[in-house]
């Protein structure tokens, strides 16, 4: 359920996740709640929510500088790190504000079971990976297709036209099931992604989005 890092996928992880520092720009009212905010944390790929916290300046401060989430615990007076001990640790992702800056939203990637019980979430729910990442696929889609200045694949995919969309469809899946008699799963998974993924570029370029075809599944269904 969760990955296994090594050392150098920690490094990385914590290197290249620079988005974090625009949190030092915000204004957070820490004095308005006695010096404490609430921290809300979000698995910033299935957008499940993991558990809350609280943070004072400091430990804010040191989630940026560290990459990894840290607390300030009310019962000891103290900071900590989520992980210090068990090895589950927090690696930020981003950071966000609310409207009356009294709350933070920090989107995370948990390195194990996030609550001390050994469940995923401290509400005992599972975090699964699934049909919520394809949501912000979507969106990361959207944003490169209107990007002005993005040179990504996806952004060439659409200035070459439905014609090409399509036509890569129709080779990712072919690719498909070519892979589904062979017996390598991984190849075949990674076949499956790449059919997914252009399938989503067409929809969009169509003007629809997978909730479409959803509701046409749930008519049929009933």
């Amino acid at each position: 359920m969760f990955k296994k890092y090594s050392s150098d996928d920690l490094k990385h992880i914590i290197t290249n996740n620079l988005k974090y520092k625009k949190i030092i720009k915000m204004k957070v009212d820490f004095e308005k709640q006695n010096g404490l905010v609430p921290a809300i944390i979000q698995d910033y790929r299935t957008r499940k929510v993991l558990m809350l916290g609280y943070m004072n300046e400091e430990a804010l401060k040191k989630t940026q500088e560290s990459g990894k989430v840290t607390f300030y615990s009310r019962s000891h007076n103290t900071l900590w790190t989520k992980g210090e001990t068990s090895g589950n640790f927090l690696y930020l992702k981003d950071i966000k504000v609310d409207c009356d800056n009294v709350t933070l939203l920090i989107q995370a990637e948990p390195a194990g079971p996030v609550c001390h019980t050994g469940t995923d979430t401290c509400w005992a729910e599972e975090n699964r990976g699934g049909t919520e990442f394809l949501t912000h696929l979507e969106k990361v889609i959207e944003d490169r297709k209107n990007s002005t200045a993005d040179k990504s694949y996806t952004k060439s995919l659409f200035d070459k036209g439905i014609n090409k969309i399509a036509q890569k469809v129709g080779e990712e899946a072919i690719e498909l099931v070519i892979e589904a008699k062979d017996n390598n799963d991984k190849l075949f998974v990674n076949e499956a992604a790449d059919l997914m993924f252009h399938y989503l570029v067409l929809l969009n370029q169509k003007g629809f989005r997978l909730n479409d075809v959803v509701a046409v599944l749930e008519k049929r269904h009933k």
